[in-house]
């Protein structure tokens, strides 16, 4: 084995290599570049409002759940200061269904220091764009290299993939991240960064797939040590992830004719400020009886009717089931306090998490 190879094996980033790969892989990107929504055309000067828009936008969520949202926000606030001039509720509003709702409120919250603190212009620099509400390092080093060419190298999950398939790094994630980080660093040409981060991120998503990546297509193949040991399908190493304990609750969908009982999250905590049925809390080990007692109370509410099967839902550190019961309200019944009717056929208006759309679902059935 070569003193590169057996370098590259053992994960070990060595002296700066020559500018064959960075080189190999812009040649390869100027031929087989994705045509995305907020990307530049060749050779035209990047939006740092489009590209941080998709930025925060693409943070656990794929290119093609983002593309609608991405079009819908830049259709109705075309600059940062339009987005720093709204309402954080038509934030809310037009995020619904893309899931991670704090992202929508830091979203929110940086345009109106953009606009509020820096005349509506981004910062140019890592350290600026840092400090801002919401972008932490890899945003950071991504709005950095895409709109303003810094030379720094943003890894995400295709990048990850990418370097630790071609250095074989058998460290597991997330530990592996700071060695993933530094020998991604060695795949920056001297010139076009946001090029170099994207050419890696465009390989990832469509040659050095998660599984059956189409080899040899890639431009760097002749260099990869997993393809020659044959196990690209076992990069990156990642450590068994914990799913979290099991959570149950009730959720109570009331009708009034045409309309629907809602209510408004609070705004800090899980799905904060967005619009959701009046349900119980969610609990370990919760049973029905108990969660059934923290129905709403309306009067002259119909009986209450268990719709049958759960509602699914995962989230991040837990899943969750919900028992769905269904009431009718009479016609000039009041909303109890802190909860509203709204019109069924307006729910699209409203920022309901996927969970609620699910609930609301499965109880109009």
């Amino acid at each position: 084995m070569s003193p590169r190879s057996a370098r590259k094996a053992t994960s070990e980033p060595g002296p700066p290599e020559s500018m064959e790969r960075p080189l190999a892989l812009l040649q390869w990107y100027d031929r087989h570049r994705r045509r995305l929504p907020w990307r530049a055309a060749p050779g035209a000067a990047s939006d740092p409002y489009r590209v941080w828009l998709s930025e925060i936008m693409l943070q656990q969520t794929t290119v093609k759940a983002v593309g609608p949202y991405f079009e819908k926000f830049v259709a109705r606030w075309p600059e940062v200061t339009a987005l720093g001039r709204a309402s954080l509720d038509d934030v809310l509003r037009m995020w619904a269904g893309l899931g991670y709702y704090s992202r929508a409120r830091n979203l929110y919250a940086c345009a109106v220091a953009v606009t509020r603190d820096h005349g509506g212009v981004f910062p140019d620099t890592q350290e600026g764009l840092r400090a801002l509400p919401g972008i932490g390092p890899y945003t950071a080093a991504a709005i950095a290299a895409i709109a303003f060419d810094r030379r720094t190298m943003p890894v995400d999950g295709n990048i990850e993939r990418v370097v630790s398939r071609l250095f074989a790094v058998e460290e597991e994630l997330p530990q592996a991240k700071p060695l993933i980080q530094q020998l991604a660093a060695t795949l920056l040409a001297d010139t076009r960064a946001g090029d170099s981060a994207q050419a890696l991120m465009d390989l990832g998503a469509s040659i050095c797939t998660p599984k059956k990546p189409a080899c040899s297509l890639c431009p760097l193949n002749e260099d990869c040590t997993a393809r020659a040991q044959g196990t690209q399908e076992t990069f990156p190493r990642k450590a068994a992830k914990k799913s979290g304990t099991l959570r149950r609750g009730a959720a109570f969908v009331v009708t009034r004719g045409d309309e629907l009982l809602v209510r408004t999250r609070p705004e800090k905590g899980l799905l904060g400020g967005m619009t959701e049925v009046p349900g119980s809390d969610w609990l370990a080990g919760q049973d029905d009886a108990t969660a059934r007692k923290q129905a709403p109370e309306l009067k002259g509410l119909s009986r209450w009717q268990r719709k049958l099967g759960v509602v699914t839902h995962v989230f991040t550190h837990f899943p969750l089931e919900l028992v769905v019961y269904t009431a009718k309200a009479e016609v000039r019944t009041r909303a109890p306090a802190g909860t509203r009717w709204v019109r069924i056929a307006t729910l699209a208006d409203e920022a309901l998490p996927n969970v609620m759309r699910k609930v609301i679902a499965h109880a109009l059935d």
